[in-house]
């Protein structure tokens, strides 16, 4: 996955458009845009700013790391048995997942467990 793509379901995520992100973090809409095309690279001031709003670190933003900064040794371990249990032999009509959509879901299930995971 992308900068641009994480960025784009982060802000889809907290349901705000480019415009207001790029409020946010002191940059224009155009900006925005250009980072979730993967057309333009933020600054490191922009990469810290967003990971701050998103709370994730900027390793998460650059796809070295998808756990978010808060969680712990115990939540990533709880994330990799959830992973293990639900996504594995996921099918669709019976037929087998492409390698890009299991990468797809897996990304998706890691999302929506760190933000219920957060909450607990």
């Amino acid at each position: 996955m992308t900068f641009g793509t994480r960025l784009r379901d982060l802000r889809k995520a907290k349901h705000i458009s480019q415009e207001e992100l790029g409020k946010v973090i002191h940059v224009s809409k155009v900006s925005i845009s250009g980072y979730e095309n993967d057309t333009r690279e933020p600054s490191q001031e922009a990469l810290t700013a967003l990971a701050n709003y998103f709370d994730v670190t900027t390793d998460y933003l650059l796809g070295l790391n998808q756990t978010p900064k808060w969680a712990n040794e115990k939540d990533a371990n709880d994330l990799a048995a959830f992973l293990k249990d639900n996504a594995g032999s996921m099918t669709y009509k019976g037929e087998n997942l492409t390698e890009d959509e299991k990468e797809k879901l897996e990304i998706a299930m890691t999302q929506i467990f760190w933000k219920r995971h957060k909450h607990d």
